[in-house]
């Protein structure tokens, strides 16, 4: 193959800012580079004093071809870079992943906006937000958009000429309350759009204006004695506080930056991005890339903050870096030492350390290969969680209060990562007085683990507790109280971006989304969950019916009690012989109940 004369192409190349590509023989591009001067740039990789590393040389021996961009800006050619890269994915460059793997929620630019997820990226379609790298942030938004407000989910026309010809009829989310009914002029444009401007504002990270909207509303109703559609809004407006809480705040002084972190090693580099909206993370990804040439953090970071903020269409002003960037990024760059800042860049390294760590152990496990699936997640779990031994027995602990009654609390426990029903544990709270997570979590953790250690029965090698920072500190306050802190491994999972808190840590860890251990959490997690719902509706089904029996005179709650106990039920109660219910009430007691359904049967 003839030797690529490039001198005739340099001397083509100005001293100006700009890409270049560079084409192999076949005419395929197989590098895409940009430079503050591309005359500079382009010449260094042919010049002979470069001692350039063994992949630059092969880079540079299948050069045939050079075409330059000239652009205003270097940060043109950051972007101009970003495109062509995803174009023609070159085989020496990094790899960018284009954003439209990634779902995104669109309130869509029509009368009446409904809003949907989609991958499929259409700026006339509407307004777009994401995209969302985990997709439970995502739902748990679109789930709470369905408790605050009363959205259309139909695709019908809704022109006013349509609506004024009564071509449609209002459909079954009317009739269960999902829907205002504007199909049939039931609701103004404007009042339903004062809805989807707290969607948008929600969106965008800022919640105050729906908080302050929702107020405004509850306290209008009460004013005007609408006590019933005034408590509507005070439970939309506890919606929104406890979604509120469940963020991660970081500091409100901090209103909007992007946080980008980089560690590397010799074949790849792993980044970390915050995106950080009126003092609370939004939105976290971490990301592996491999490289292609010897380049360096400075090149790689560069190159990944102008592909995150075009993915996440950030116009934050600051950005956070642990490294100093030269390049334009239409920002201000900061390398924080101390304060808040600081304190956010080390959560953002902490979390791509651990993504690299995992990232290194996972390869080894695939390289061996022989542990089962059981060990491996175990192993996993104990690697991620930094613990001393394998967490074969872990206990994992959540209230449940709907709507502030009957509060009560559940235990669920895995061994060796599968369920074990015999040893679940539910929970009636006595000592708390209406909804109260954290005390409540302190008095279940307090009775469980003092029955252990009454029954000695064993500790279990990790304790998972529902919450974020403040059921996780309830519940350390009982171990101590037990002298039992820092012999239990004890973690807790925030929902909304499953964040894993540890005790005195305020910097939250992030698990990659598809590691087997968050999933394993998860699993625990959401059982603890399903046998606490389970325990409240039977609960609340059980007053019920105690209630139902103490509107017999005579009868109270105790005999009530008693009576579903024996018989397990009112309708067995209502067939029972007399003498069955003397049996258990007395005679006088059990005529009385006789009398009773005798009574209502005859109504």
């Amino acid at each position: 193959m003839a030797e690529f004369d490039y001198k005739p192409e340099l001397a083509k190349v100005p001293h100006e800012p700009g890409v270049y590509r560079y084409f192999d023989a076949s005419g395929e591009v197989i590098y895409v580079g940009k430079a503050k001067d591309l005359k500079n740039r382009v010449s260094s990789y042919f010049a002979k004093s470069n001692q350039h590393d063994r992949k630059t040389l092969r880079l540079v021996s299948q050069i045939r071809k050079i075409e330059f961009t000239i652009v205003h800006t270097e940060f043109d050619a950051l972007l101009l870079e970003n495109q062509l890269i995803k174009r023609f994915q070159p085989r020496y460059n990094i790899l960018l992943r284009d954003d439209k793997t990634y779902p995104f929620i669109c309130v869509t630019n029509e009368r009446f906006p409904s809003v949907i997820t989609t991958r499929r990226i259409d700026r006339k379609m509407g307004t777009f937000y994401g995209p969302y790298a985990q997709l439970r942030p995502m739902y748990t938004l679109l789930e709470m958009f369905s408790q605050l407000f009363t959205l259309r989910t139909c695709n019908l026309n809704l022109t006013p000429e349509n609506i004024e010809a009564k071509k449609f009829k209002v459909c079954l989310e009317y009739h269960i309350g999902n829907c205002k009914g504007p199909c049939e002029g039931l609701v103004s444009e404007a009042d339903y759009l004062k809805d989807i401007d707290q969607i948008h504002s929600i969106l965008k990270g800022n919640v105050a204006p729906a908080q302050q909207y929702f107020k405004e509303r509850m306290l209008e109703s009460a004013n005007q004695l609408a006590f019933e559609q005034a408590q509507q809004y005070k439970e939309k407006l506890n919606v929104l506080q406890n979604f509120q809480s469940k963020s991660t705040v970081v500091n409100p002084k901090i209103s909007d930056a992007d946080v980008y972190t980089i560690a590397s090693d010799e074949s790849a580099a792993y980044i970390n991005f915050m995106k950080v909206v009126n003092g609370t993370i939004t939105q976290t990804n971490t990301v592996e890339v491999k490289k292609k040439l010897d380049e360096t953090d400075v090149d790689l970071l560069t190159m990944l903050i102008v592909e995150f903020r075009t993915q996440y269409g950030s116009e934050a002003k600051e950005i956070i870096t642990n490294i100093p960037l030269e390049a334009d990024l239409k920002a201000e760059i900061t390398v924080p030492q101390i304060g808040d800042k600081k304190k956010l860049l080390d959560m953002s390294m902490k979390n791509v350390l651990y993504f690299r760590r995992e990232r290194a152990e996972r390869a080894a496990a695939e390289a061996t290969g022989n542990a089962s699936k059981k060990d491996r997640v175990l192993i996993r779990l104990k690697q991620d969680l930094q613990l001393k031994t394998l967490p074969n027995r872990i206990e994992c602990f959540d209230n449940s209060n709907i709507q502030g009654t009957n509060p009560v609390s559940a235990m669920v426990c895995f061994i060796d990562g599968k369920p074990s029903p015999k040893n679940y544990r539910h929970f009636s709270i006595k000592t708390v007085v209406g909804p109260n997570d954290f005390a409540s979590m302190h008095e279940v953790v307090s009775r469980r683990y003092i029955r252990v250690l009454d029954e000695q029965s064993g500790l279990p090698d990790l304790i998972v507790i529902d919450g974020g920072k403040g059921q996780l500190s309830a519940a350390c306050e009982a171990l101590k109280e037990l002298n039992l802190y820092g012999q239990v491994p004890i973690i807790g999972i925030a929902k909304r971006l499953e964040e894993i808190y540890f005790p005195e840590d305020s910097l939250p860890l992030y698990i990659d989304k598809k590691s087997e251990s968050l999933k394993l959490i998860q699993r625990i997690r959401d059982e603890a969950h399903r046998f606490a719902i389970t325990y409240h509706r039977d609960k609340r089904s059980r007053n019920s019916l105690i209630s139902e029996l103490e509107n017999i005179e005579g009868i109270g709650k105790k005999t009530a009690a008693k009576l579903l106990k024996y018989f397990k039920g009112v309708k067995k109660i209502r067939e029972a012989p007399i003498d069955d219910i003397v049996t258990v009430v007395g005679a006088d007691k059990a005529q009385k109940v006789k009398q009773y359904f005798e009574t209502i049967d005859q109504v």
